[in-house]
């Protein structure tokens, strides 16, 4: 590609060439977070073994800190180190937290037995959580400043071009999440640019300045709440006894916009759950796409390729369309409609999730028990269960659920005989009847939930009289005694060869598998070795695998993109366009903290709500948004845009003109001064005139 530059004014193509240093710093920096934040709810559940609730509750504490700690990052930026310095200096804890992240993964750091699962889980527990809290103090830090740093390289005549900018912004924050490369790249990139960046100096502690101003203003109104004192037009015009009008006119500005934010949050507690509740949502879905197999991790990769794609396609085809239609598309109601997609959003993962629910199985509550039957002689046998027609057996097909507690049944052929069997409560049991009947029965605890990672979860019971061996390349399973199962080991997806032999005699057995699902392999005592033994196993399908293909959550990942590109590039945007010229970081983060609630209204749902289908707290997200996307919009209706640049100068001119006066008074007191001293002395003179006659 060949660009031409303007040395003189350091621009390329009409813009400053600092922007591109600032846009490769973003999007590396986004390989950096996206890339562990991708995994970290599946690291959570799978690797510190911790539940559905658990994992969602830290994941979203996490996200919300990262947005809570821009405000930090805001009032060292322009009261402290200025935005570059900011920049530079949190990368480094930034980069620390995430080297303590990686560590913590290491699971043979406690792992002394080496059976490949840690010894000392709080060594793991306590050093990702410090990690974490490294990672979100220097990325959030850098959050505000880095937007705001990159709209302070365009002058006033490249208004078009700072626009351009934060779309462009926006892209690399999605293209870095769809890639990964080593943090520490960014920061070099981010450096070679010193040189040719503009360094706004901090203008102060900025951040006080407004706290103290809106506390003043605040007291006053109090102190003068009498009817006796005349009303202000605004209640911040009680603070000018005290604070210049300048900054109290850039503070009206500020919460002027802050107001608009209030129903935001809402828009943020939907859409970060797609890190969380939708990556869970796919851990229970067919993830084979033919010549691709997708990870429940790397759905969310279809987020930041349908921004790369919808970004370009917003700005420079749908929103002018809509422009040409006559229709006054301005960025708030751009951000209503946003609102509006991501709740639609929510309805379609709604609709999927039902559809998960209908394969799940029904595993029992802790005062049931579920019994399984398999017959381990040649000989059919009926058996009749409490309360459920007789059945004949070799293998009952699915879990009988009883109270937990004695149960008595009867094997009515070949012979009647009744049995009772102690059922605990909470378990998957598979009982096995001997081909003797009045010989050792034994019963198996079963899997009481589904496997996890997507694994299937597999085990074979040896009904013949000698011991026989199976494994394949993924498991062993070692020898199996008579009348006996062997423990469950977990597999992959696809297609798999099972070796199983007894002495010098084997034979092959081959089964392809899905995701997520449980089975029970039956060697019976009829099996003949041979080159296969195919049709001599009997199966028995314990849990079923993940049937809802994942490309069901394309819909969802649609809407709720297309509802990000209008509502937080445009809110982005927004927030720099309203906000005075010493206060934008802060508007920033302003704009980030709605983020941080959005996130803590979640672990507030997940922890105190419990609502037990997941379906209804989908619906549930989708209903709220919905309220609060129609309370925005009339909020947004009466919003008047405003140009702070303009308004800062009509102040600054107002003053001058103050001060103008001010001299011109200054001057005439003066000159009136001197008259009266010239008159003065005239008539000290014509006295000491009279004196020296008399």
């Amino acid at each position: 590609v060949t660009m031409k530059y303007n040395f003189d004014s350091k621009e390329v193509c009409g813009y400053p060439v600092s922007i591109f240093f600032i846009v490769v710093n973003e999007f590396c920096e986004r390989f950096s977070y996206y890339g562990m934040r991708a995994v970290l709810v599946l690291y959570f559940k799978y690797f510190l073994r911790w539940d559905d609730d658990m994992a969602t509750s830290i994941y979203h504490t996490f996200v919300a800190l990262c947005y809570l700690t821009p405000i930090l990052g805001a009032i060292v930026a322009d009261s402290w180190l200025g935005k570059f310095k900011t920049i530079i200096y949190l990368s480094v804890v930034y980069a620390i937290g995430q080297i303590t992240m990686a560590v913590s993964a290491i699971h043979d750091i406690t792992d002394s037995d080496r059976d490949g699962t840690p010894n000392n889980m709080t060594f793991h527990v306590v050093l990702s959580m410090v990690g974490l809290f490294l990672i979100a103090l220097g990325t959030g830090g850098i959050k505000p400043c880095v937007a705001a740093f990159g709209g302070d390289q365009f002058e006033d005549h490249q208004e078009r071009q700072r626009r351009t900018f934060f779309s462009v912004f926006y892209l690399c924050i999605n293209g870095g999440s769809l890639l990964t490369v080593a943090s520490t790249v960014s920061r070099m990139v981010f450096i070679v640019g010193s040189g040719m960046y503009y360094k706004a100096e901090p203008q102060g502690n900025i951040m006080m300045d407004v706290c103290k101003c809106i506390g003043f203003a605040v007291k006053n109104r109090y102190r003068h709440r009498s009817k006796q004192y005349p009303k202000k037009q605004h209640w911040m015009d009680w603070a000018e006894d005290k604070y210049d009008k300048l900054l109290i006119a850039q503070i009206k500005m500020v919460l002027k916009v802050l107001f608009l934010y209030i129903p935001l949050p809402m828009f943020w507690t939907l859409f970060d759950q797609k890190g969380s509740r939708w990556t869970l949502q796919a851990t229970n879905m067919d993830g084979n796409f033919g010549l691709l197999v997708i990870q429940p991790d790397q759905m969310q990769t279809v987020n930041p390729i349908l921004i790369l794609t919808l970004v370009p396609i917003m700005d420079s085809l749908i929103y002018p369309l809509i422009g040409k239609c006559g229709l006054n598309f301005t960025p708030l109601r751009r951000m209503t409609v946003g609102m509006l997609l991501a709740a639609i959003a929510f309805i379609c993962a709604a609709l999927v999730q039902i559809e998960i629910d209908k394969t799940l199985p029904t595993f029992p509550t802790s005062s049931q028990s579920q019994l399984k039957l398999l017959n381990m002689g040649s000989n059919p046998v009926t058996v009749k269960l409490p309360g459920y027609d007789a059945l004949s057996l070799p293998a009952s097909e699915e879990y009988f659920t009883f109270e937990a507690g004695n149960i008595r049944f009867s094997i009515e052929r070949p012979e009647v005989t009744d049995f009772t069997i102690d059922l605990a409560g909470g378990r998957r049991q598979t009982c096995f009847i001997p081909s003797t009947i009045s010989g050792e029965w034994i019963s198996t605890d079963d899997l009481t939930s589904k496997p996890q990672e997507g694994n299937n979860a597999i085990r074979f019971v040896n009904g013949m009289n000698t011991t026989v061996n199976v494994s394949t390349p993924a498991a062993n399973f070692g020898q199996i005694v008579p009348f006996s199962s062997s423990n469950y080991s977990q597999i992959k997806n696809g297609m798999f060869t099972f070796k199983l032999w007894s002495g010098s005699q084997s034979c092959e057995y081959n089964r392809e598998f899905g995701y997520g699902s449980s089975y029970t392999f039956f060697i019976p005592n009829t099996l003949v070795f041979g080159s296969t033994c195919q049709e001599s196993i009997t199966v028995a399908e314990d849990i079923k695998p993940n049937s809802v293909h994942m490309a069901l959550q394309i819909p969802q990942y649609f809407f709720i993109t297309a509802g990000e590109v209008m509502f937080s590039v445009t809110g982005l945007e927004f927030s720099y366009s309203q906000a005075p010229s010493n206060m934008k970081a802060v508007l920033q983060a302003g704009w980030l903290f709605t983020v941080a609630i959005g996130n803590f209204i979640v672990l507030i749902v997940a922890e105190l709500a419990k609502i037990p289908k997941q379906w209804a707290e989908y619906v549930l997200f989708a209903s709220l948004l919905f309220a609060v996307c129609v309370i925005f919009s009339i909020m947004a209706y009466f919003y008047t845009y405003i140009d702070p640049t303009e308004i800062e100068a009509q102040f600054k001119k107002s003053v001058n003109e103050d001060d103008e006066d001010d001299k011109s008074k200054k001057l005439q007191k003066t000159e009136v001064e001197l008259v009266k001293r010239d008159s003065i002395n005239s008539h000290g003179e014509e006295d000491k005139a009279r004196q020296t006659k008399m």
